[in-house]
């Protein structure tokens, strides 16, 4: 059973930092890619970045170039996303995705993830 534990959000003020955490089970984690998506209420879920499976390529939303880095260690079956020089416009709840993908490419699309975390909350204060 595919299982998904986001961790790491919370509380910061403009210009801080937080670090996600999507811990994996249940599948061959270096068989999947990875993809981070942020929801605010009242608006569709937002992909924020993507990781292949083994690590080799990356994808940043234009929002969150430059400030944002994602990474895995497969042996750890983890993610990370590392949130840099954070906007209020950034809060809301950031959701990591799963999804059985060839080895060189990432999975951008909301619609292409079919194994989702429970969400953790991150909100940026001005």
């Amino acid at each position: 059973q595919v299982q998904l534990v986001e961790s790491g959000g919370g509380l910061v003020q403009a210009g801080g930092s937080l670090r996600l955490s999507c811990a994996a089970s249940g599948f061959r984690f270096g068989d999947f890619a990875i993809g981070w998506f942020r929801q605010v209420p009242g608006k569709e879920r937002e992909g924020v970045s993507s990781i292949s499976p083994r690590g080799y390529y990356t994808f940043y939303a234009e929002s969150v170039k430059g400030r944002f880095t994602v990474v895995r260690d497969n042996s750890k079956r983890e993610v990370w996303l590392q949130m840099d020089n954070l906007k209020p416009e950034y809060t809301g709840v950031y959701y990591c995705a799963a999804e059985l993908g060839y080895t060189h490419h990432v999975i951008c699309s909301e619609n292409d993830y079919e194994n989702w975390g429970q969400g953790t909350q991150v909100t940026v204060s001005s």
